[in-house]
């Protein structure tokens, strides 16, 4: 299975959860990471998995984010898994905003299937450090997402080889 993660980072936590993930998702196949600032349409071809997070910056996406996920056209990740996540304050999201819903509706209108709702990881400030234990959980995030994934995967299987 060929997986990329993609994400922006401005503080570094969100490239901190991005290693996390990865790491969690090796057993299952080849991961890739890269930056939304240098991720391009030649990395996401032929992945069945794709992974999109960002700080979250004035209640949405971050320049880079929002570029990113500018750029590919209608239907380019049709048939890929996809999950969103982002960092921000841990309070009401109709307070702090969330990147994670717009990475997901966007992706979404690429074509991509969310296979589980966007998700956020809080810091404790500004800059960090995670709130205590938000690494471990993003690691049973990325553990719970893969076994969704398989399971999806499984189904449509099944269901193509009934007809």
């Amino acid at each position: 299975m060929n997986m990329l993660i993609i994400y922006d980072s401005t503080f570094g936590n969100t490239a901190q959860l991005a290693r996390t993930m990865a790491d969690t998702l090796r057993e299952h196949g080849t991961v890739r990471i890269a930056q939304a600032n240098e991720a391009g349409l030649s990395e996401i071809k032929e992945i069945d998995v794709l992974i999109v997070g960002g700080p979250t910056q004035r209640h949405g996406l971050s320049p880079a984010m929002r570029d990113l996920l500018e750029r590919p056209p209608h239907r380019t990740l049709r048939g890929v898994g996809a999950a969103a996540f982002d960092t921000r304050y841990h309070m009401a999201a109709w307070k702090s905003g969330s990147a994670a819903s717009r990475i997901g509706s966007k992706l979404k209108r690429t074509g991509a299937s969310l296979i589980m709702a966007p998700e956020s990881f809080f810091v404790a400030e500004r800059e960090g450090p995670f709130e205590v234990g938000e690494l471990e959980r993003a690691a049973r995030w990325a553990e719970e997402f893969i076994k969704q994934f398989e399971a999806t995967r499984s189904v449509q299987k099944d269901t193509a080889e009934a007809r």
